[in-house]
């Protein structure tokens, strides 16, 4: 198995986009690059921990690889608004890819360079090394499949997962 970092908005859409693919064992809400030890949700949503909201993904690459996962992230979210996705503003809902290794880097810093191509305005993901990674409280682990009423959930994660579905038909579970 292979862990990837990913922050894209949300931790909740991320997690329920992730939790669909074909080779994901777990997806994990959390936090990772700010300057705290253990923060709390409510500490990040401050804005001042520096920490992003962020999904830990457990894959087996010999079933899904790390770029086919770069590649959903990427057509999950919008890697070209900073700090900013939807209606969720902050450096906690930034774009970036933290990476586990020389080759992660290589991997995302390449996938950037051809997927520019795609966007009309520049891409802003961070490509940075994980640090520490703490994870989230339990009531926002599996939160769209335990809170599908949510309307934060029917509103933003329901049509997030329909276009990605149809997208990705090839890669769900």
């Amino acid at each position: 198995m292979e862990t990837a970092v990913f922050g894209a908005g949300c931790f909740w859409c991320v997690e329920a986009v992730f939790q669909n693919l074909k080779g994901v064992s777990s997806v994990l809400p959390g936090y990772a690059g700010g300057h705290k030890d253990n923060p709390t949700y409510e500490e990040v949503s401050s804005g001042d921990t520096g920490h992003a909201e962020v999904a830990k993904i457990e894959f087996d690459p010999a079933v899904i690889k790390f770029t086919d996962l770069l590649n959903v992230l990427f057509a999950t979210h919008d890697p070209t608004t900073m700090n900013r996705q939807g209606n969720d503003v902050g450096d906690q809902y930034r774009s970036v890819v933290f990476y586990l290794s020389p080759e992660q880097k290589q991997q995302t810093e390449e996938f950037i360079k051809t997927a520019q191509k795609e966007f009309d305005s520049p891409i802003v993901t961070q490509v940075v090394p994980l640090d520490k990674f703490y994870p989230a409280e339990n009531y926002h682990q599996n939160y769209y499949l335990n809170n599908p009423d949510n309307p934060y959930c029917q509103l933003v994660i329901d049509p997030k997962l329909t276009k990605f579905r149809k997208k990705f038909a090839n890669l769900i579970k």
